[in-house]
């Protein structure tokens, strides 16, 4: 039995949750989110907390008792705090700049990338080669990160292309000479 699945979600104040059938809503100060959940799952909202059951013990229950407890708290942690992803831009002439919600990226190709954002989503760029995807949906911010890191993946070589702030790149040592 999943351990993450019996632990309730808290609802913080400033926070409704309301469930229809089987869509959850959640509105708080940042927007708001919905999602259609498994029918295998009860929710229990009280003023405070969600608590998660199942109706039945079977394999597909007990797969998705834990994950549909975390998507319910990454919602509610998303209309309160918000989701950002760092990326970090290397290599000579390497630059991004956003402008409302197309990013325009230019990475050593013969043309400029201009990447349109999702709605929902910001990019903050500073200095040109420090990029900060922010938005309220964990899953379109991390897809989105992802999307913009596999316009030009770092290679190991140089350390040239976008990365994510927290990764670190493993160096090769490059071809030497005879001698």
């Amino acid at each position: 039995m999943s351990r993450i699945g019996k632990v309730p979600v808290e609802i913080p104040k400033g926070v409704q949750v309301t469930l229809t059938e089987n869509t959850i809503s959640v509105q708080g100060p940042k927007g708001s989110l919905s999602r259609t959940l498994m029918n295998e799952i009860n929710l229990e909202i009280t003023d405070t907390r969600i608590v998660f059951s199942k109706k039945v013990d079977d394999l597909k229950s007990r797969a998705a008792f834990g994950l549909t407890r975390t998507l319910v708290d990454n919602m509610v942690s998303g209309v309160t705090k918000g989701f950002e992803k760092a990326l970090e831009i290397n290599g000579v002439g390497y630059r991004a700049e956003s402008k409302g919600d197309v990013l325009n990226l230019a990475l050593g190709y013969s043309h400029p990338i201009v990447f349109p954002l999702p709605a929902g989503i910001t990019v903050e760029v500073d200095k040109m080669t420090k990029l900060l995807v922010k938005g309220i949906d964990k899953e379109v911010v991390g897809a989105t990160a992802a999307k913009i890191r596999s316009f030009r993946g770092p290679e190991p070589y140089k350390g040239k292309g976008i990365k994510y702030a927290t990764e670190t790149i493993l160096r090769k040592a490059g071809k030497t000479g005879k001698k």
